[in-house]
């Protein structure tokens, strides 16, 4: 009995200090923080709606995954704020039809910068530059033709949002 409780006891030890833990655990925010102001994201080009949509999937997903009451404007009342730029913006062409020579695919990248900074100026969390890319079809058929560009960064946002949250949360 008493080797068991030792193996035990040594397991729980060496399991403690291996780096495991429980999921949000590991968080940079500190535990006194319950209001996050998020304002629209500034911006460094010349793109239709990218900082909005990048906003607005940051704030989606902090409600989905978290009980910070989010703000979104700047207020004093808040105990951190989440600030992103939208650093740059390219579309790049990727394939293209052989019959016409236009292009028939894109590749769009958006890079950011996002802090998070308590209400007395300290860095919580900081991420300077990441990088996200989505590649989207055009059509040649002008009857039918959607721009598939909006759309595109729709669904970036969407993965730009779930990897900062998940950092911000999560330190990994």
């Amino acid at each position: 009995m008493n080797l068991r409780a030792v193996i035990l006891l040594a397991l729980t030890t060496f399991l403690a200090g291996c780096g495991y833990h429980t999921a949000g655990s590991a968080t940079h925010i500190p535990a006194n923080v319950r209001t996050l102001s998020v304002p629209i994201f500034a911006t460094n080009v010349q793109a239709y709606r990218t900082e909005v949509a990048f906003t607005q999937a940051i704030v989606r997903e902090l409600n989905t995954r978290t009980k910070y009451r989010i703000v979104s404007n700047d207020s004093a009342d808040t105990d951190a704020t989440l600030n992103g730029t939208i650093l740059s913006e390219t579309i790049t062409p990727l394939t293209y039809d052989a019959t016409s020579g236009q292009t028939s695919s894109y590749l769009v990248s958006v890079t950011a910068r996002v802090i998070l900074t308590a209400r007395d100026g300290h860095v919580l969390y900081r991420n300077s530059a990441i990088t996200f890319r989505e590649q989207y079809q055009s059509t040649q058929d002008l009857s039918g033709f959607i721009q598939e560009g909006s759309p595109a960064i729709n669904r970036m946002s969407k993965d730009f949002a779930l990897a900062v949250v998940s950092d911000m949360l999560e330190s990994f």
